[in-house]
């Protein structure tokens, strides 16, 4: 089956595949945290709580210590000073995992097209990757709210194919969680896996993937 042929593109996930953005979040989470009154929450409880949107990621760290009625009530003002927080701090904590570069500049090479879809909202991912450096390898970057839909949902995928102007069969879709497991397998893309990232304590060979890949550098490797 390896090296893969016929495969012209690669949809990559942002957080917990390209960077590593949890001490970001840490820092963000805990400053609107202390806003409302509310104990610090630890790195470890945040890891679990990532992949699924800012939304969720808020929601989720709120109810740590409110219940459901009382956290619907206070979500609008947690989010806005969740914003607020991570504006400032988007970028300077978080750290690409090895190989990284590596292996977007063997993509690149390899004359692959390189598409970027997050569940991350657009007001963070553009610069993120920018402060990490690797904004220029990306000919599509597709965030939260670039359509009504995200991932789980294939559609993101699916237009990120639809741009590049090639079948699912043709694209490698490689991210560290379910979430993205489930869009590229209803959108019909090869899936690789990383071990490494945010994947809700589920390990990464119950997603049956095609691939589980060590590095995304190893993972180039793999498209001829």
């Amino acid at each position: 089956m390896f090296p893969l042929k016929d495969i012209h593109a690669v949809i990559l996930d942002l957080d917990g595949t390209l960077i590593d953005s949890v001490p970001d979040l840490d820092a963000a989470l805990n400053g609107m945290l202390q806003e409302m009154g509310l104990p610090a929450i630890d790195e470890a409880s945040i890891r679990m709580f990532v992949g699924k949107g800012t939304p969720h990621l808020v929601k989720s760290t709120v109810s740590a210590y409110l219940d459901e009625k009382d956290t619907a009530k206070v979500l609008d003002e947690a989010l806005t000073l969740f914003y607020k927080h991570y504006r400032t701090v988007n970028g300077e904590r978080s750290h690409m995992y090895p190989y990284v570069r590596e292996g977007l500049e063997q993509m690149a090479a390899k004359k692959l097209k390189i598409a970027c879809v997050t569940n991350k909202p657009s007001v963070f991912t553009e610069p993120l990757l920018a402060k990490n450096g690797i904004y220029p390898f990306f000919d599509v970057i597709y965030c939260a709210d670039t359509f009504p839909k995200k991932k789980p949902d294939p559609f993101p995928m699916m237009m990120a194919c639809r741009k590049f102007g090639l079948l699912p069969n043709q694209v490698v879709a490689i991210g560290d969680s379910e979430n993205d497991a489930k869009a590229a397998r209803a959108a019909g893309c090869v899936l690789f896996i990383v071990p490494y990232g945010y994947n809700y304590g589920i390990p990464v060979e119950n997603l049956r993937p095609d691939a589980v890949v060590p590095d995304l550098s190893q993972a180039a490797g793999l498209i001829s």
